[in-house]
């Protein structure tokens, strides 16, 4: 279904870490930790300003892929990782984008499962990755005939 996909990946899109985003993401998710929301906090800690929490990126804009149209509903999250190489720091840039990894189809009890699985990336402006973010979606037997009409 998705196969003609894999590999490709979408334009990088400039966002910012804005620090109105990142307090009410954090009220949001009820993590007010204050290295995220206390500017004196941040100016003290290590990093000399505040940082976003680690699910944060779940905000930005990462493109569209040509090609790849998925549902806005029925759609099963299946698995995320993140992984950081330091924090996303409150102020900065980021260049955003998404690239297919891999889809694979397996047989279960309600019929066919397909797993598309896509990673995505931040980095600054000099072009260092500063995280990424592997997710796999699950789409159901359901779903994918609807898709087909």
């Amino acid at each position: 279904m998705f196969r003609q996909v894999i590999g490709e990946e979408s334009k990088k899109i400039k966002n910012v870490v804005e620090k109105g985003i990142v307090k009410r993401f954090s009220e949001s998710i009820g993590d007010l930790h204050p290295i995220y929301v206390d500017e004196e906090v941040g100016r003290q800690s290590r990093y000399g300003r505040n940082i976003a929490p680690p699910t944060f990126p779940r905000v930005f804009d990462y493109g569209e892929i040509e090609g790849l149209h998925l549902p806005n509903k029925g759609l099963i999250h299946g698995e995320q990782i993140y992984h950081y190489e330091r924090p996303l720091l409150v102020g900065e840039e980021l260049y955003c984008y998404t690239q297919v990894k891999d889809y694979y189809e397996k047989e279960g009890k309600n019929g066919l499962m397909c797993f598309l699985v896509t990673k995505r990336y931040g980095e600054d402006v000099q072009g260092n990755v500063i995280f990424t973010e592997e997710a796999t979606i699950i789409i159901t037997e359901k779903v994918r005939k609807a898709m087909e009409v």
